[in-house]
């Protein structure tokens, strides 16, 4: 199995890392880490990944997983990275975001019709590119799923790891990794969290995103 994760400069790193460190270990995979040029990529907080490979080497995926960004849409403006990941997606098993990795999915024309998820201050925009947002954790339409903010792209992969190796094994990825959240805050969604806190913060992040 092919798992092609791309990378792109100003991505969340949790994004992707989380589900690296459950969908590297299936059996029989090779992950492959692309970006527009092969090299270091810089995320928005600043910690260095590297893409091994230019996405022009890869024709071809089993899954693809786009994380996000704060400046996920400027890709775009990017119609090369938007034709090879529609190019991917027509070989794929499971076509997968993080955050707003689904708004690089809708740009490429992916998400038309369909259920979406993404993060809760970006959500309206799933509109722009024909999507129906919908307030998840994960959305499942066919072959793409979407995951909404950040930290859900863990649950994602469990789901995908299920999907693929079976419960049991998906399971035991988890009690590998401890994954047993306790927070010490009960504010981890809008749902949640007091409206003014909510408010601020969108407001905050919102003027991180391109204007559509």
């Amino acid at each position: 199995m092919r798992i092609v994760f791309l990378f792109y400069d100003g991505m969340t790193a949790l994004d992707a890392i989380g589900p690296h460190e459950i969908l590297c270990r299936l059996p029989n995979t090779e992950v492959h880490r692309v970006a527009k040029h092969a090299g270091p990529i810089r995320t928005d907080s600043q910690l260095l990944l590297t893409a091994e490979s230019a996405y022009s080497a890869i024709t071809q995926a089993d899954v693809l997983l786009i994380p996000g960004a704060g400046n996920a849409t400027t890709l775009r403006n990017q119609p090369e990275i938007l034709e090879w990941i529609r190019a991917i997606h027509a070989t794929t098993t499971w076509t997968t975001s993080v955050c707003t990795g689904s708004l690089i999915l809708g740009a490429a024309g992916i998400l038309s019709g369909l259920r979406a998820t993404t993060h809760w201050a970006a959500l309206d925009r799933l509109e722009n590119w024909g999507a129906h947002p919908t307030r998840a954790r994960i959305v499942e339409e066919g072959k793409v799923i979407t995951a909404a903010g950040v930290s859900a792209g863990i649950d994602m992969a469990l789901r995908l790891c299920e999907k693929i190796a079976g419960a049991s094994f998906a399971q035991a990825m988890q009690l590998g990794i401890e994954y047993d959240p306790a927070p010490p805050f009960d504010t981890g969604s809008p749902d949640k969290a007091h409206p003014a806190l909510v408010d601020a913060l969108k407001t905050r992040m919102v003027a991180r995103f391109e204007v559509n």
